[in-house]
């Protein structure tokens, strides 16, 4: 609304100074003739004629004006608009879009150094943050849960499926007995039970175990026994035989036990690479898992909490996720400042890229340009160009007014001099 207010503000301008020639023109006209009479009178005149010749020059860019033979070159901006479409998209292509400029500007404004230099700044890595974290807020807001449940759902169970659960259990087993790994598993393994026997608390747990078993299984002998003291030595009495056991484990590298762990170790290895019950078992675990009411329970609300998290975090002034982006923002600027051979590197990137993706970009550009014009209706293309460049145009209007004005009076001048001469005396 504004521009067609200024546009028409400026043509009513125009149109003033004309209707100013115009009486001008007609009071000298009847006026009593003069040499200053007549010097208004041709100014006036030459200003109309230059005021309607140029009203005519910006009118005939944007419509038709009916007058014999000449309104065929009138309206040409509407007539010629899939000519301007295509005119501007080599223009663009030639002087914005070639590999060559691009490549240049390149060299010339060091763009990994302006990257450099804009995220070492604490305020643009702030301010960074809090774009990306806007525009994860609208995507938390816009994206539907259903189907990310549904994707979380669908990849974790294709996971599930491209596992080979016996295989790949086998082969971790495999790998961990190679060079007696395994071996060094279960000293470890006796060395945690070990601790563990001998804590305080364990020994008073089995004491506590072997009274309630006498109370239980002899109550009316468990009245005449030392019920405490079986306990509590019957206790010790274990803890000690199996530390010994363990001990003579640990002592002897050739022990029947170590040999028998051994065996169900790699008959357990084998039977998980190659034994079809146990394979059909781990797919029967795999189903199971799929199919698992909790399973696909708890898949569905990780992303509901995972959610809720995120929007509570970026609600938050201490955003953990503000503080990340804003920290890598400046590691990848501090990075890059003192890096040279990352700019360059980042620079001859970006010039490979640009050589590469400019032909086909500056193609699809001008050819999405070139089409949107021919598709735009003519009469509306030309109403906006009239109302974007109009009010400049008629202050071509205006000075065509003064223009003609002073160049009718000089030339009422200059027609003048042939008398002025005539009438000088001769010497």
């Amino acid at each position: 609304m504004d521009k067609e207010a200024d546009l028409r503000k400026a043509k009513r301008r125009a149109l003033a100074w004309l209707m100013v020639a115009a009486v001008l023109f007609v009071a000298m006209l009847l006026a009593p003739h003069n040499v200053w009479t007549l010097g208004i009178k041709a100014m006036a005149e030459a200003a109309m004629v230059g005021a309607l010749a140029d009203w005519f020059a910006v009118a005939a860019l944007f419509r038709r004006i009916p007058i014999p033979f000449i309104s065929r070159h009138t309206a040409i901006i509407p007539r010629n608009k899939d000519r301007i479409g295509d005119n501007l998209a080599a223009f663009v292509q030639e002087k914005f879009l070639d590999a060559s400029s691009i490549v240049s500007l390149i060299r010339k404004h060091n763009p990994a150094q302006l990257i450099a230099d804009w995220l070492t700044a604490p305020a643009n890595t702030q301010r960074l943050s809090v774009h990306v974290a806007s525009l994860l807020r609208t995507v938390l807001d816009f994206i539907d849960d259903v189907r990310i449940q549904i994707f979380m759902k669908d990849a974790i169970h294709a996971a599930i499926d491209k596992i080979d659960l016996s295989q790949s259990a086998g082969t971790i087993l495999d790998g961990l007995t190679k060079d007696g790994r395994h071996q060094e598993l279960l000293d470890q393994s006796i060395a945690q039970l070990t601790t563990l026997l001998n804590k305080p608390a364990t020994r008073d747990f089995i004491c506590q175990q072997i009274i309630q078993w006498i109370k239980r299984e002899h109550p009316r002998k468990e009245k005449l026994l030392p019920t405490a003291w079986l306990g509590e030595h019957g206790a010790e009495l274990i803890s000690e035989t199996v530390n010994a056991v363990l001990d003579d484990i640990v002592n002897d590298d050739k022990h029947a036990l170590r040999k028998e762990f051994d065996d169900y170790v790699y008959k357990l290895i084998e039977r998980l690479k190659h034994d079809p019950d146990t394979a059909r078992k781990a797919e029967e675990i795999k189903l199971y898992l799929k199919n698992d009411v909790a399973l696909n329970t708890y898949i569905n609300q990780l992303w509901g909490g995972l959610r809720t998290w995120l929007k509570a975090d970026l609600d938050r002034p201490d955003s953990v996720l503000h503080a990340k982006v804003a920290a890598s923002g400046r590691w990848i600027g501090l990075a890059v400042a003192q890096d040279q051979n990352l700019r360059d590197s980042l620079n001859a990137h970006m010039e490979y890229a640009a050589q590469r993706m400019a032909p086909d970009f500056a193609k699809f550009l001008t050819r999405h340009i070139s089409d949107t014009v021919r598709g735009w209706d003519t009469e509306e293309m030309s109403r906006q160009i009239e109302l974007n460049i109009g009010k400049d145009l008629q202050y071509i209007r205006i000075n065509g007014t003064f223009v003609g004005g002073c160049v009718g009076l000089i030339l009422y001048l200059l027609s003048m001099l042939p008398g002025l001469w005539s009438a000088t005396p001769a010497g």
